[in-house]
């Protein structure tokens, strides 16, 4: 089983560490810092061993990386992991913004059905079967989701289950969520958002959260 280290201390940028196993250009890592694709949010960009990873997959409770077939790595060699650390820092920012909006969403309209979501570095969305159009909602969501980043509060990310590998975060707007992703240590650190509204078909709508940084057409 691959340690997350990345819930550990999701601000680690490097970490040394050993090949597990090799399969062509398939590798596991003993333990590793370098997220992959999972409950919606993006794997991580970096290099295993010097090497671009191209792609990062779940397997069970380990993760599979894929490098170039050329990679020349063998099971048991110590290499070093790097992410890219603005990349991981905006996908933690838009995660936690996305989760908080969720959240505010369930507040306010009761038990809405989430269909989808996906948070990557230029925006997070969150899918929903819901039968009108959700941008009347909009600014009571932006004015108590500005209130909870500004307060700064600190952000709880624990285990629910340790042996399932099941994790949740906590803030004192909300009971436990659970999430595996990577978060952030402080509400405050996901500085001001936006929100932009999409039709995706009749009884479903789509919010776009974006970054103060980039914000929506």
């Amino acid at each position: 089983m691959t340690h997350k280290q990345f819930w550990q201390d999701p601000y680690q940028t490097r970490l040394q560490t050993r090949i597990t196993s090799v399969n062509d250009a398939l590798v596991t890592l003993e333990s590793t810092i370098f997220y992959a694709l999972s409950g919606g949010q993006e794997s991580d960009s970096g290099t295993i061993g010097g090497h671009i990873v191209l792609q990062a997959s779940k397997a069970d409770h380990d993760i599979v990386y894929t490098l170039s077939d050329n990679h020349g790595l063998n099971a048991g060699d110590s290499v070093q992991v790097e992410i890219d650390w603005e990349r991981r820092y905006r996908l933690m920012k838009l995660h936690f913004a996305a989760e908080i909006i969720l959240e505010l969403i369930y507040q306010r309209l009761g038990p809405v059905q989430k269909i989808g979501a996906h948070i990557a570095a230029d925006k997070a969305r969150i899918d929903f079967e819901w039968p009108q159009s959700i941008a009347g909602e909009f600014a009571w969501l932006l004015e108590q989701a500005n209130t909870i980043i500004a307060s700064n509060q600190v952000i709880l990310s624990a285990w629910s289950d340790e042996a399932a590998q099941r994790r949740y975060w906590k803030i004192a707007e909300f009971g436990e969520v659970p999430c595996g992703g990577t978060h952030l240590h402080r509400t405050g650190e996901i500085g001001a958002i936006a929100l932009k509204r999409k039709n995706i078909g009749k009884g479903k709508e789509r919010v776009e959260i974006y970054l103060d940084t980039c914000s929506p057409d």
